[in-house]
């Protein structure tokens, strides 16, 4: 009996965990709106380094809208926080990018991608002290962050702001 109760309650979650439904196709998933601001500053980024800051910005603002109502559903996520941060400097807005990558140290303190981008707002900024700070912290990481950040430090490579 035991055994039957068993095999039955797993057929349930096995049929629970894989509905299937008429017109339906179970491998459309559904993008969240983090994975959609994502996609939108790749093609920024690319627009960018084509020159073109105009549509790279707008890409940028529909970018940081989701990822403000991201950050409502599933508030203080480092990796949000970073491309708020991110997308908000890309705009020029320094001050608030900053505050956003401030809160994800807070929640991750060694996030790669936090502290190369608030490196890089240090230097833009003028605070090259805060930026080495920023650099230090990636020095073990073993990654291309550390690298973009040393060489905007070092003047060998342009921050875009």
């Amino acid at each position: 009996m035991i055994k039957k109760t068993f095999y039955l309650l797993l057929f349930l979650v096995f049929l629970s965990t894989n509905s299937y439904s008429a017109g339906s196709d179970s491998t459309t998933k559904v993008k969240s709106d983090y994975s959609k601001a994502v996609t939108l500053i790749k093609a920024a980024k690319k627009y960018e380094k084509k020159g073109k800051i105009e549509k790279a910005n707008k890409r940028y603002e529909k970018a940081q809208a989701l990822l403000i109502k991201s950050n409502k559903k599933k508030p203080l996520q480092a990796d949000t926080l970073n491309y708020l941060g991110f997308t908000t400097r890309k705009l020029g807005d320094f001050e608030n990018g900053e505050k956003y990558y401030l809160l994800g140290l807070e929640i991750d303190p060694n996030h790669v991608g936090i502290n190369e981008y608030l490196g890089e707002l240090y230097v833009v900024t003028n605070r090259l002290d805060l930026a080495k700070e920023r650099l230090k912290v990636l020095e073990s990481c073993n990654c291309e962050e550390y690298t973009e950040l040393k060489e905007i430090i070092d003047g060998t490579k342009q921050s875009k702001y």
